[in-house]
């Protein structure tokens, strides 16, 4: 039952109609009894000052952040962690004691989900495509991890410029990015471990479309790894897994990002199996 003790978080983005993380978020604190309640909270470009405003004056404990104000909220924070201003974005953001701290705990969901099945990044070499937030973050997390790291791009300036930003950081491994007008069908695949899309290609409602070229096979000893998590298999891990390409959906990177944040806000021990269950069974339902 929500009260005057309810404690609030929520979603900041635009839109944020279809996410499952009040539905993940709630399960969560119903499962350990926390009077808490998470909502989305859509907020209009040009409004994201405004909002960071109302964190504090409403009450809340915290916030994620998702597209398209991942990085338009750092300017109204009054502090960054680390490894968000290397990312150069904020996905989290927790209130204390009237200050906002801004967080990324997408790379932490990132790895946690790609090491469960037993991938070791340290020493592989990885293809990400794409170059916005989502990419930032994966592209920090595998350099720091020792994995070599190939940014591909629509727009190579913005793959380009990502990596140029890598670059400027003491990581474990080098970050380059594909040249202009190079293909996916230029490039030696055999080269790679890895591929990650970071894209929102494939995701419902255009669930057939996909950023692979259609006829070009996988090596058989990749890993797939697309951060969409609807539906819960693209068309690129289902034409990967058909060509014997090991491949992992974007659910479970949500699930541990947010729990993570969970962990943040709370300061309890996140009930991660209850969380991916909840948001399986709420995907299993729209299906």
């Amino acid at each position: 039952m929500i009260d005057g003790h309810t404690q609030l978080v929520g979603l900041i983005g635009w839109p944020v109609e279809h996410t499952l993380s009040p539905t993940m978020h709630n399960a969560a604190f119903d499962a350990l009894g926390l009077n808490y309640r998470y909502l989305p909270l859509p907020v209009e470009p040009g409004r994201v000052e405004a909002a960071m405003r109302g964190l504090p004056a409403l009450g809340f404990r915290g916030a994620n952040v998702t597209v398209p104000h991942k990085q338009a909220v750092m300017p109204h924070l009054e502090e960054i962690t680390d490894s968000a201003q290397a990312i150069g974005a904020v996905n989290t953001i927790v209130v204390q004691d009237g200050r906002l701290v801004g967080h990324n705990t997408d790379g932490h969901g990132f790895l946690a989900t790609l090491r469960k099945p037993g991938f070791k990044p340290a020493g592989k070499r990885a293809l990400v495509l794409g170059a916005g937030g989502a990419a930032r973050a994966v592209v920090y997390a595998l350099a720091q991890a020792n994995c070599t790291v190939a940014i591909h791009n629509r727009t190579v300036q913005r793959a380009a410029k990502l990596a140029h930003d890598m670059q400027d950081m003491d990581l474990c491994a080098p970050v380059t990015w594909t040249p202009i007008n190079t293909q996916i069908t230029d490039l030696n695949l055999d080269q790679f471990d890895l591929l990650v899309n970071t894209t929102p290609v494939g995701m419902w409602p255009h669930t057939d479309n996909a950023p692979w070229p259609k006829n070009l096979s996988f090596p058989s000893h990749w890993i797939v790894f697309d951060l969409v998590y609807n539906p819960p298999e693209t068309r690129l891990l289902r034409h990967a897994r058909e060509l014997g390409a090991r491949t992992i959906g974007g659910l479970g990177m949500l699930v541990r990002q947010g729990a993570r944040a969970f962990e943040m806000w709370t300061g309890e021990k996140a009930p991660v199996e209850i969380m991916r269950s909840t948001c399986e069974q709420t995907l299993k339902d729209k299906i």
